[in-house]
């Protein structure tokens, strides 16, 4: 290799080192200017003025991603549709629709005599409503019908009914229906029929009056002894608030009774519809016993028989397998849902 070949190659070695002398010192300078603009803290400057996340959220069906619309909206709501209960017809719009037109719409939906109709909806900020809010814009409704009570078993005629009133909904408003076959819905209807009747009971007593009494009379005694009117009929509240038995005048619920004097008081324990207790019948037979002493009258059972006191612990007994046969088939005694079904 002559003089000039490794002239040059010395001179390209120098030429690299400078170059990378002269990167490292402009990077540096670069950092320090940065370091003056944006002092050292422990959030990232970037992201200082976000507030902080609490742990991950991941959107699913029905959430909303936007947060503000969800919080203005108040979340989701509690009561949602029973699937054991009840069938659901599901209906989706194309395009939004408001909450007052589609009340406007359902306000004749009475598909079933017996069979309520609940109705729950999907705003267009997914957040689930029970109910149609009058203010809010909704993507889909659901249709929820009770699939048995005391009535019996929903029917064919009534799901058909319904079906109907839903294709209605969604010509009207630009939507498509879904929902069960009929032939599965009548048969879930009839299983929870069989069910429920399993599960039914309901246990009487009747104040014999010796003769007629006038009403205003009555209605006095009956609530100075310790009843008060719940919705349509006297009742005897228990420490939950919960009505444990009820009283009618002459086998008619109070608020309907259209007589001006009352012959008989009758007492009903209605075990679905009242709230699990192991005193149950003791208790409704001492106020029937007082209620008797009052009006000078007789305490007798369904069949006309005295009752005596030395079998109340006796019927007792046998009423609490009712109320646990109720809990473990999932329907607690007293509750809302079970009124639903026990109705």
């Amino acid at each position: 290799m002559s003089d000039l070949q490794i002239g040059l190659v010395a001179l390209g070695v120098v030429l690299i080192f400078a170059v990378l002398v002269f990167n490292w010192w402009q990077d540096r300078r670069v950092r320090r200017h940065m370091q003056e603009n944006f002092p050292q803290t422990d959030e990232d400057p970037l992201f200082g003025g976000l507030p902080p996340t609490v742990g991950r959220r991941e959107p699913g069906l029905g959430e909303s991603l936007d947060v503000a619309a969800e919080s203005e909206s108040g979340g989701d709501d509690v009561e949602e549709v029973d699937p054991l209960c009840e069938a659901v017809i599901d209906v989706v719009f194309a395009q939004p629709v408001s909450g007052a037109q589609l009340k406007d719409a359902t306000r004749t939906l009475a598909v079933s005599s017996s069979k309520p109709v609940r109705i729950f909806a999907e705003t267009t900020t997914g957040v689930h409503r029970a109910g149609l809010p009058a203010e809010e814009s909704c993507v889909s409704i659901q249709l929820a019908i009770l699939l048995a009570n005391r009535a019996g078993p929903l029917t064919d005629v009534e799901w058909s009914r319904l079906w109907t009133a839903a294709q209605g909904l969604a010509e009207r408003f630009d939507g498509s229906v879904e929902g069960p076959e009929q032939d599965e819905v009548v048969s879930r209807a009839e299983r929870l029929d069989e069910l429920c009747a399993n599960l039914d009971a309901q246990v009487g007593l009747v104040v014999q009056l010796n003769g007629a009494q006038p009403l205003g009379k009555v209605c006095s005694v009956v609530e100075d002894a310790g009843f008060v009117m719940l919705v349509n009929q006297y009742v005897w509240v228990a420490e939950s608030g919960q009505a444990r038995f009820a009283l009618m005048f002459d086998g008619e619920a109070a608020a309907g009774f259209k007589g001006a004097s009352v012959s008989r008081l009758d007492l009903l324990l209605d075990i679905p519809n009242s709230p699990s207790d192991s005193q149950a019948f003791s208790r409704m037979a001492g106020v029937g016993r007082d209620l008797a002493q009052r009006f000078q009258a007789q305490l007798v059972d369904d069949q006309g028989r005295p009752v005596t006191e030395s079998a109340d612990a006796r019927i007792d007994e046998q009423l609490t397998p009712l109320y646990e046969r109720l809990e473990q088939a999932g329907f607690t005694p007293g509750d809302e849902r079970t009124a639903r079904l026990f109705s």
